[in-house]
């Protein structure tokens, strides 16, 4: 591929609440992302902004690491400890749609003379609510599934699938993400260019929908109001979860949430064994530790974060 810039006049695509899981995917294996316009209701994101206001009003502070995670921004993670709302966040149709349809690509194995498919199992792999404030540079370019420590170009398979969620407007101006378009399909030796990025711009309930493997980063906010976005992966789940959701969540907290997500917390196990656990001398599913009142659930040592 040639390092010709971008132009200044490309935008990402933009495709309307109403649009197919398929026409999504498309969009996204072409250029590395979309934007869903009004993916989530007026009600879903003033329930999310009085969260966490009252999240970076109370109990975080800006950053001390300056380039990356930026000494103007301020971060909250645990989510689902600190909103009810990320129930919607995840479990909404089309982001759920799209990463299910990107990263359960089967994959068949020999189990002794059996031919078996084992479809992957994908979970939320972090959550983290991210504001703005005027003065911050921009954020290094980078690419999400660094942390899996990925390789790339790998067109079979794909390690995770992000939302950005606008909880307030996102423009280039106030700081919005950053996207090199097509970046997904280049390889590890090619470094990214400020010049060659475009600002994510879209209205609050809108979000942005990117694969691990696309050039992004916090864009420079030299506004004067903050922007704040709320961020949450589906990762392969044979993958380790970046943010560590056993110990964010009090077991309490953890026991109200659907079973649904519960297991995409990690409280799973799927056809490949990832993540089984010993009970009463048999291997089983994790998820039973969090039915009724099983005596193990007291060995789960899980804190509860306050």
């Amino acid at each position: 591929m040639s390092e010709t810039n971008v132009s200044a006049d490309v935008k990402l695509t933009t495709l309307p609440n109403t649009a197919s899981v398929e026409e999504a995917v498309e969009v996204i294996y072409r250029d590395g992302g979309v934007i869903i316009e009004g993916l989530f209701d007026d009600e879903t994101i003033a329930g999310l902004r009085a969260d966490l206001d009252r999240t970076f009003n109370k109990e975080v502070s800006f950053g001390e690491e300056a380039e990356f995670l930026g000494a103007q921004t301020r971060r909250a993670g645990k989510l689902f400890a600190r909103s009810k709302h990320m129930v919607d966040i995840a479990l909404n149709p089309l982001y759920y749609g799209i990463a299910k349809n990107i990263l359960q690509k089967t994959i068949d194995i020999w189990i002794g003379q059996t031919r078996q498919t084992i479809v992957p199992d994908i979970q939320i792999g972090v959550t983290q609510a991210i504001q703005i404030h005027p003065g911050q540079g921009a954020q290094p370019l980078h690419r999400d599934d660094m942390v899996f420590l990925w390789r790339h170009p790998d067109y079979n398979r794909e390690g995770r699938v992000q939302i950005m969620v606008a909880v307030s407007d996102f423009t280039k101006e106030n700081g919005g993400t950053l996207v090199i378009p097509e970046s997904h399909k280049w390889d590890d030796e090619r470094m990214p260019l400020n010049e060659e990025a475009i600002s994510t711009e879209m209205t609050a309930g809108s979000a942005l929908i990117w694969i691990g493997s696309t050039y992004h980063g916090g864009g420079n906010n030299s506004s004067t109001a903050p922007r704040t976005g709320l961020t949450m992966a589906y990762d392969l789940a044979n993958l380790r979860q970046e943010e560590n959701q056993y110990l964010s969540l009090p077991l309490a907290t953890l026991k109200e949430l659907p079973e649904e997500i519960q297991r995409l917390l990690g409280w799973d196990s799927g056809d490949n064994y990832m993540g089984y656990v010993e009970i009463d001398g048999q291997f089983t599913n994790p998820h039973t530790l969090l039915q009724g009142d099983h005596e193990a659930t007291d060995a789960v040592g899980i804190a509860a974060p306050k």
